[in-house]
C-alpha cells in the first residue's frame, strides 16, 4: 500500500493545477486518471477541441476574411472532416505533452485507472496493472463532468450527438438542429453555420445566454442570424426520429423539420458514479455535483473537490484557481486564500463574446447608479484593418465615483480585450484611467479610451438634463 500527502482524482484543469500547487511546496502527490491521456474533458472533448475547431472553421470557411478586401468570399464546399479536425488533433496532442511535462517536472505520480473510495482515507484503483490500494492525508476530487442525457432522448440514433460525441462526426452535415442555446450550443451553432450548414437552434428561454448583458446577447443573436442560423425561442423538442435517411425533429408547438444531424447540449453531470463517495461520507447534490464550502472542502474535511464536479461556473480558468486555492487551504500554504470574485466569461462563438463584472441589468436590480460608454470596432483603425465593423466595447461604471463596474465586449479578440478592464476593476479603478493612459496605435485596446469618452459625455449630458429638470420643477412650484 502506498501513502501520499495528496491524492488527486482526475487530471483536468482543477486536478493538474491542484496537484502541481501541492507538489511545488514539497508534498508527495499522486494523480489518478481513468483515461489513457491526461487533461480531462477540457483537453480531450471540451474547451481546447471546441475552441480549436472554431479557429479551423474561421480559416477554412473564409468567414474571417469576408469584407476584408471588399469581396464576399464563398464557403469552400470541399471542406472535409479531416481538414476540419486536423488542427484539433495537433493542438490536443501538444497540450497533452505540456501536461505530462508539468506532471513530470513536479515529480507527481500519474497512475492510470478508475478510483473508488474504500473509506475516508483509502481508495482502490483498478487499472492496467491490476488493483492498487492507496491512502492519503488529503484527497482532491477533480473528476469533471460529462454531457447530461435527458431520459428518453434517442442518443443511440445515427446522426444524434452530444457535446462529446460531436467530435467523432464522420461527415460535415448540410443541416443541423442544436438543442439548447447555452454556451456550448451557441458555439457549435456558429462553428457549423460558418462551414455552410443550415443550423436551427432551439431553446425554451426568451433570450440566449441570459447571463450576458442584454445588449451583447441581442447583438450576438443578430450576428448569428447573419450567419444563417435560425433561432427558435420559447420552444422545446418533444421527439427525434430517423425517417428516410434524415432526422425528423418534432417541436412542442406541433411543428417539425428535417435535418442531417442533431446536437443535444442539455448541460452536464458531475463524474461521481464510480467513486463510491458514500463509503467516504461525502455529500453530493443534483446532477452529480459534490457539495463544498468556500474552501472547497466537502462534508469530510480532508476531502476537497474542485472544477466542473462542484458545478457553477464550470470554467476551465476558474477550475484551475479552485484547485490551487483548495490545496493551499488543505496544507496551510499562505499563498492563495480565495478565488478572485472577478471571473471573466469567454464565449467562443462567431463573433467572440466576453464579459466581466456588472451588467446594466444587474445594476438596475441592485439599485446601483450607473452609466455606460460604448465604442465600436467600425470607428477604430485596427477594427477597420481586420475587417470587423460590428464589434464593440461597452463599459458600465458608477455614476457618482466613476468606478468601473463591468466590461462587455463582442467582436474579434473579445476574450483578450476584456482583461484590460478586469485589471482596472481589480484595483477599483475609475474609467478616467483610460482617458489618461496611452495605448498603442492602431490597436483594439484603444476602444477603451473612446468608450470612456462616450461614457463621460453621456454622464455630462445626464447631469445637465437633471439640472434643467430641477429648475423646471422649482419654477412650477
Amino acid at each position: 500500500m502506498s501513502h501520499y500527502d495528496l491524492i488527486v482524482i482526475g487530471s483536468g484543469p482543477a486536478g493538474e493545477k491542484g496537484a502541481a500547487q501541492a507538489a511545488y511546496f514539497g508534498k508527495r502527490v499522486a494523480i489518478i486518471e481513468a483515461q489513457a491521456r491526461p487533461g480531462g474533458a477540457c483537453v480531450n472533448t471540451g474547451t481546447i477541441p471546441s475552441k480549436t475547431l472554431r479557429e479551423s472553421s474561421l480559416y477554412l470557411s473564409g468567414v474571417r476574411s469576408r469584407g476584408l478586401f471588399g469581396v464576399n468570399y464563398l464557403i469552400k464546399r470541399d471542406i472535409s472532416v479531416q481538414d476540419f479536425m486536423y488542427r484539433k488533433h495537433y493542438v490536443v496532442g501538444r497540450e497533452i505533452e505540456r501536461i505530462n511535462r508539468n506532471i513530470d517536472r513536479h515529480r507527481i505520480d500519474l497512475i492510470e485507472g478508475w478510483a473508488q473510495f474504500a473509506g475516508p482515507r483509502e481508495i482502490l484503483v483498478d487499472g492496467p496493472k491490476g488493483r492498487q490500494r492507496l491512502t492519503a492525508d488529503i484527497f482532491l476530487i477533480a473528476t469533471g463532468s460529462t454531457p447530461h442525457h435527458p431520459a428518453g432522448f434517442p442518443f443511440d440514433l445515427p446522426g444524434v450527438y452530444d457535446s462529446d460525441t460531436i467530435l467523432d462526426i464522420k461527415d460535415l452535415p448540410r443541416s443541423m438542429a442544436i438543442i439548447g442555446a447555452g454556451v456550448i450550443g451557441c458555439e457549435y451553432a456558429t462553428i457549423f453555420a460558418a462551414l455552410g450548414a443550415r443550423v436551427i437552434l432551439v431553446d425554451g428561454r426568451e433570450q440566449m445566454l441570459p447571463f450576458l448583458d442584454r445588449e451583447l446577447s441581442q447583438k450576438l443573436h443578430e450576428q448569428m442570424m447573419r450567419l444563417g442560423i435560425q433561432v427558435l425561442f420559447r420552444e422545446s423538442v418533444t421527439g427525434v426520429e430517423r425517417m428516410d435517411g434524415v432526422l425528423r425533429v418534432r417541436l412542442k408547438s406541433g411543428d417539425d423539420f428535417d435535418v442531417a444531424a442533431v446536437l443535444n447540449t442539455s448541460g452536464r453531470n458531475g463524474n461521481i458514479a464510480k467513486l463510491a463517495l458514500d463509503k467516504a461520507g461525502v455529500q453530493t447534490g443534483e446532477r452529480g455535483r459534490v457539495v463544498v464550502n468556500d474552501h472547497f472542502q466537502t462534508s469530510v474535511p480532508h476531502i476537497y473537490a474542485a472544477g466542473d464536479v462542484v458545478g457553477f461556473p464550470a470554467l476551465a480558468s476558474v477550475s484551475m484557481e479552485q484547485g490551487r486555492v483548495a490545496m493551499c487551504h488543505a496544507f496551510g500554504i499562505k499563498y492563495k486564500d480565495r478565488v478572485s470574485n472577478l471571473l471573466p466569461m469567454g464565449v467562443y462563438t462567431i463573433p467572440e463574446v466576453s464579459a466581466v463584472g456588472e451588467t446594466e441589468e444587474s445594476c438596475q436590480e441592485k439599485g446601483i447608479p450607473h452609466e455606460v460608454g460604448r465604442a465600436g470596432y467600425a470607428g477604430n483603425a485596427r477594427g477597420q484593418i481586420i475587417g470587423d465593423e460590428d464589434g464593440f466595447v461597452k463599459l458600465v461604471f458608477h455614476r457618482e465615483n466613476l468606478r468601473l463596474l463591468g466590461v462587455h465586449v463582442i467582436g474579434e479578440k473579445a476574450s483578450e480585450l476584456v482583461h484590460i478592464g478586469q485589471a482596472v476593476m481589480s484595483f477599483n479603478g475609475q474609467i478616467d484611467y483610460f482617458i489618461q493612459t496611452v495605448f498603442n496605435y492602431p490597436t483594439l485596446s484603444e476602444l477603451y479610451k473612446y468608450a470612456a469618452y462616450d461614457g463621460l459625455g453621456r454622464l455630462s449630458r445626464r447631469v445637465q438634463m437633471e439640472g434643467v429638470n430641477a429648475l423646471k420643477k422649482d419654477a412650477a412650484e
